[in-house]
């Protein structure tokens, strides 16, 4: 029994730490206000921008020093879309961001009079997507982060004289009673309580449009008394300068509040007394009874009552105030997300509707209701399908308050493999080689762009300059775009003419990109077929089993992917998986390539044939002709004629006279190994013989079945010298390229059976 009294104890506790904060007077609010202005003096959209920011950070931007950087930089959206989310939202790069600079512009302006509609095809998760937001952005507002003021009215019935006091008023008490009847045969009411008192027994009525408390304050003195409030804060500059803060001087209060700060004013003759009257409280979201979030979707039906009363609260106001026409406590559906969010999953049946009732919120930004004009600054968002923008260009009048945000397929290759991973478990990555469930989430994605790019060929001119690396129609290039990354295999040449402007081309051209192709869905079915046909083999998942899955088994979608595209990426895993081995294989003396080329720059300033020490190393050196040439086959290359020889040589020996002695030794006083001209040929160097370093191997039968035998009892039997480069090989993979012991060993295999190594050589 005193572990149930303990436990619901802690359950008391827990839920009490996470319930509203009581409310504090206008005075304490301004107190508040002055001491976190940026927290307290925001709205509906400058929240939404703050939610953004609190769950997605600054971004990462992997080239900070790039004078043409467009600041297309990575943003982690996982706590924002996929934590506590039964169903994940991946956003790649270029929607996260699309959306971030969609809420940098919400939060400058005066946003209230547009309708953000999120359009993208199906199967492309943007239900997932809203759903999720709102998810995260109703947690957000209720927390201490996020939580925001609204106004409420704590009205004593004393301040009217004794004769308003409810005792007094028997028939008061009997429309209580007649009123209770009625709203047992539907009658609209407010959601409040039906006679809202406080302990001390005031008349306590929240504002119905959730109006911020600063609007109570008479337009005509606001800015007076903002600007004496802050007149010694820092804020105070911000707040007249940022437009972000332009609804503060701007906005009116609801007509409810505005009357009742007139008639109480009328009353009591004592500005001060009616602020005292005047409250603030958290404004709490709750989508499920459509407070500060509503989400209507399409087979929803019409609300019959769209007009809300709270007679009870009618009743009593009449009385203290011993009027009836003065101040009306009514308000329409609309008013409770007001400063909040107002949302149609789908613009067609009922949300088609609901969409046209919005023309005079989205074009005046205010309601009608029965004879009132109610003021609506929520936050309108919908998602849309393409083929249901004809619902929405029937409205011309006022098609420029529509933003679009485009939510494609995804284009992110490394989005696209996370989707994988979340739906069939991290645990598949033991069961692919490194790359190829990346090469297949390229195949997918190829389906999904456009075959040709006028943005990437007015950069790089000729594709076939990059065969190695690249498709055809630059596919593979505009990936490595869209992810964030500017791929190391380009020339110097092209990367230079990479400017800003031509990068903000290439990523516009993702705004016609991504509605057809493989949807999302369809990916994962084929992903799943693809990972039951070859995931129960002994081996691991490789590029030839890849291969034969989109060219035999699923010759049908090879209608989706380009042309080519298929071929293209084979060459380039095989190019890359070449260069990891021959990395992994490559060992060499440090001290005696440095060596070589010391002494090669000091040779190279004689005649041959001589005999001199050199000033670096203070070896005897016998400068021959012989000498020069194989310190230079090994920076240059075999084969090439003695005036090619000849002409590196000098251009060598006329750079070492004129810049690297002369400027970089000399009068620099470096040291020879940090001198420009030596790190460009240890470059040369150590490149020449990692091309190489197979060649001993490549017709060597046993080296191949070492492979095949390491960590086996037969390993043993080898030659010790092949013993010990097949260890630093495949240790080598797995340090320094990620690959499992076994994935090492059968992409050497493959590397070798394929022949790869003369294949590339040729090229």
């Amino acid at each position: 029994m005193d572990s149930v009294h303990a436990a619901l104890t802690n359950l008391n506790l827990k839920m009490t730490d996470g319930s509203r904060r009581p409310a504090v007077s206008f005075e304490d609010f301004l107190k508040d206000c002055y001491a976190r202005p940026e927290i307290v003096l925001r709205n509906i959209f400058q929240t939404f921008h703050n939610m953004i920011d609190h769950f997605m950070g600054q971004g990462i931007d992997e080239y900070p020093n790039d004078p043409e950087s467009i600041h297309y930089v990575y943003y982690d959206c996982s706590k924002l879309f996929e934590e506590d989310s039964d169903r994940p939202f991946f956003a790649d790069r270029l929607f996260a961001n699309r959306l971030v600079n969609l809420v940098e512009s919400m939060k400058k302006g005066t946003q209230q009079n547009k309708i953000y509609i999120f359009n993208g095809p199906p199967g492309c998760g943007k239900s997932t997507f809203l759903n999720n937001l709102l998810r995260r952005f109703e947690s957000y507002v209720n927390s201490e982060d996020g939580m925001r003021y609204e106004l409420i009215w704590k009205i004593d019935p004393k301040l009217f004289g004794s004769g308003s006091e409810k005792s007094s008023f028997p028939l008061f008490e009997q429309l209580i009673d007649l009123l209770s009847s009625d709203r047992e045969k539907g009658m609209s009411l407010a959601t409040d309580s039906f006679l809202p008192t406080s302990p001390e027994g005031f008349l306590e009525v929240a504002c119905p449009s959730h109006d911020h408390p600063i609007l109570i304050i008479p337009k005509d003195y606001r800015e007076s008394f903002l600007n004496e409030m802050f007149k010694d804060s820092p804020f105070r500059e911000k707040l007249f300068s940022d437009k972000s803060y332009h609804w503060v001087f701007k906005d009116k209060p609801c007509t409810f509040c505005s009357s009742l700060y007139r008639s109480l004013l009328s009353i009591v003759k004592s500005p001060e007394e009616v602020h005292k009257m005047v409250w603030a409280r958290q404004y709490r979201f709750n989508r499920r009874v459509g407070e500060g979030i509503s989400v209507f979707n399409p087979g929803d039906p019409p609300t019959k009552n769209n007009v809300l009363h709270n007679f009870a609260v009618q009743a009593r106001l009449n009385t203290l105030l011993k009027s009836s026409s003065e101040v009306h406590y009514l308000y329409s559906r609309y008013a409770k997300t007001n400063n909040g969010v107002y949302a149609l999953m789908d613009i067609k049946a009922h949300n088609n509707d609901r969409f046209t009732d919005l023309h005079n919120i989205i074009s005046e930004g205010v309601h009608k209701v029965e004879d009132i004009e109610e003021n609506v600054n929520s936050l309108l968002l919908a998602i849309m399908n393409p083929e249901d923008q004809r619902n929405v260009k029937e409205f011309k009048s006022f098609s420029d308050r529509i933003e679009y945000i485009n939510v494609p397929y995804v284009m992110d290759v490394n989005t696209e493999v996370k989707i994988y991973r979340n739906t069939f478990g991290k645990q598949i990555n033991e069961m692919f080689l490194p790359r190829i469930m990346t090469n297949f989430a390229r195949v997918i994605i190829s389906s999904r762009l456009t075959t040709r790019s006028e943005a990437l060929l007015e950069w790089i001119g000729e594709p076939k300059k990059y065969n190695l690396y690249c498709d055809d129609n630059l596919q593979l290039l505009k990936m490595e775009i869209y992810s964030g990354i500017i791929p190391q295999w380009l020339s110097e040449e092209d990367r230079k003419k990479l400017t800003a402007k031509r990068r903000r081309r290439i990523i516009a051209e993702s705004d016609k990109e991504g509605i057809s192709g493989i949807s999302g869905r369809d990916s994962l079915k084929i992903f799943n077929e693809f990972f039951s046909t070859y995931g129960k083999h002994d081996k691991l998942i490789n590029m030839s089993m890849m291969c034969d899955f989109f060219t035999r088994k699923k010759r049908d979608l090879m209608q989706s992917i380009p042309s080519g595209f298929i071929d293209s990426l084979i060459r380039m895993y095989n190019y890359t998986v070449l260069q990891e081995v021959k990395e992994s294989l490559y060992y060499y003396n440090e001290r005696q390539i440095a060596r070589e080329i010391m002494n090669y720059l000091f040779a190279v300033n004689f005649e041959p044939p001589a005999v001199e020490t050199c000033t670096f190393t203070k070896d005897n050196l016998k400068i021959t002709e012989d000498f020069l040439m194989n310190i230079e086959t090994r920076l240059i290359g075999a084969g090439l004629s003695k005036q090619k020889h000849k002409e590196f040589r000098d251009s060598i020996q006329k750079e070492y006279t004129s810049k690297t002695l002369t400027q970089e030794i000399m009068l620099d006083q470096k040291n020879i190994t940090e001198t420009e001209i030596y790190k460009e040929l240890h470059e040369r160097y150590v490149q020449n013989i990692k091309e190489k370093v197979l060649d001993p191997f490549l017709d060597n039968s046993n080296f191949r079945r070492a492979i095949k035998d390491y960590n086996l009892p037969d390993f043993n039997t080898y030659d010790k010298r092949i013993r010990i480069d097949v260890k630093y090989l495949l240790r080598n993979l797995q340090r320094k390229f990620g690959y499992s012991e076994q994935g090492a060993r059968e992409v050497c295999i493959y590397v070798i059976d394929n022949d790869l190594a003369r294949t590339f050589a040729a090229k």
